[in-house]
Order: structure tokens, then C-alpha cells, then sequence
């Protein structure tokens, strides 16, 4: 793990921005097309406001989520409506996106499909994630109901978990996807989170699920 430490909040977004563009643009000459990872929430915004306006071949890049939550692209709670909100707008809109929501009552309907329509664009060329102060990342979240499967090395390309505090229903890639990542970026903000990352170390995975992307990933903080 390399922890980069920034001076304020807007020159690490932007920072940030510059060096997921960086590599998404090598990934593109190296291979033609690439998948980018992203996380939902409103911590990312700025950094895609910043990366929908660089100049790459946006039309070889995939979007796809980290997680997304049981609820239509529509619903305010969309992660998914976060992202074409903020990132796939702009030179961005060129790329493609494979949503994690279908129109199913339950997400165990949906799994097989949407599995099926990511797996095309595995393994991960340039994943950024975030991280709660109580140790989650993506939906891997201390206490849900199916954790130890989704950390497991077996463990499926997608699942569904259900948690404490979590809301609705999540669909989540699980850990092995994520630490498969080509290159791996964590993007946290303020004190809480930057002493529950110094806490993570040392953590089972199941009580510090962080901990299962660490080992190869750039942490990127500003108070």
C-alpha cells in the first residue's frame, strides 16, 4: 500500500483526475480497450468532473460500477445516476457503461445477467474505489449477510449482500475482482477516515474488508 498525502481536498481531486486519465490512456495503447472501475457516492464527483473533460479515447473505455444499490438509475440513491450525472458527460460520454441494476423484484434474479454482460471487460484495468470509516469498500461492508463468501478466493464475480445500515439490498463485485485490478486507487477525505484506514491494518478481513485491496493499492488523502 502507498498512501499519497495532499494539501487540500481540491488539488487531490484533481491530482487524482490527472493520473486515472494517465493510466486509462496507457491501458488504451496497450491493449485497445479497457475497463474503468468506479465507486458511487458524492466523495468521487470532483474527480469526474475533472476526468470527463481530459481528451482520451473515451470510446474504448468501459464504466462499470464497484456496487450499486437495489433501486432503479432514476431513484436519488442511484449510483449509477451519480455517474452519467458526473463522469459520462462530456468527452467521457463516448464511453460505454454496464450497469449493476435489472428490473427484477430481488438482485439474485439479475446475477447470472449481469454477470454475463461484465465479465467481457475483466480484469480490471484502472479501479477506483472509496471507503467508509467503518472499514467497507464497494458493498463489502462489516457484518453483511453473505461477507465471508464475497471475500472468499472462490467467491463469484458478483453478489448480493444485504447489511446493517446499508439500506436496500447492494450488488457488489466481490474481493477477488477488485484485488485482480490492474491498478487499484482508494480515494478518502478527513480525519475519521484516515485513522480508520491506520486502525484497518492488522484487521481480519471480515472485520476490515478494506483490508482484502490493500496490498496493491495507492491511497489518495486530504483533510
Amino acid at each position: 500500500m502507498e498512501i499519497v498525502e495532499y494539501p487540500d481536498r481540491e488539488l487531490m481531486m484533481i491530482a487524482l483526475a490527472d493520473r486515472l486519465a494517465s493510466e486509462l490512456a496507457t491501458a488504451v495503447r496497450g491493449k485497445g480497450s479497457v475497463s474503468f472501475c468506479v465507486p458511487g457516492g458524492t466523495t468521487p464527483g470532483p474527480v469526474f468532473d475533472t476526468l470527463s473533460g481530459i481528451s482520451i479515447d473515451w470510446d474504448r473505455v468501459t464504466v462499470f460500477l464497484n456496487d450499486e444499490r437495489w433501486v432503479p438509475e432514476s431513484h436519488e440513491r442511484s449510483n449509477a445516476r451519480l455517474v452519467r450525472q458526473r463522469l459520462l458527460t462530456g468527452r467521457a460520454a463516448a464511453a460505454a457503461f454496464v450497469p449493476l441494476y435489472a428490473d427484477t423484484p430481488e438482485p439474485e434474479q439479475a446475477l447470472d445477467a449481469l454477470t454475463e454482460a461484465l465479465s467481457p471487460h475483466l480484469p480490471i484495468d484502472v479501479l477506483l474505489l472509496g471507503m467508509g470509516a467503518d472499514l467497507h469498500t464497494a458493498s463489502l461492508f462489516p457484518g453483511a449477510d453473505r461477507l465471508a463468501e464475497a471475500l472468499a478466493p472462490d467467491a463469484p464475480v458478483l453478489m448480493a449482500l444485504r447489511a446493517p445500515g446499508a439500506g436496500e439490498p447492494r450488488v457488489t463485485l466481490t474481493a477477488r475482482v477488485l484485488a485482480d485490478a490492474m491498478a487499484c486507487h482508494i480515494l478518502i477525505t478527513g480525519a475519521e477516515k484516515r485513522a480508520a484506514l491506520d486502525r484497518a491494518r492488522g484487521l481480519p478481513a471480515e472485520d476490515a474488508p478494506v483490508n482484502a485491496v490493500l496490498t496493491n493499492a495507492t491511497v489518495h488523502w486530504a483533510e
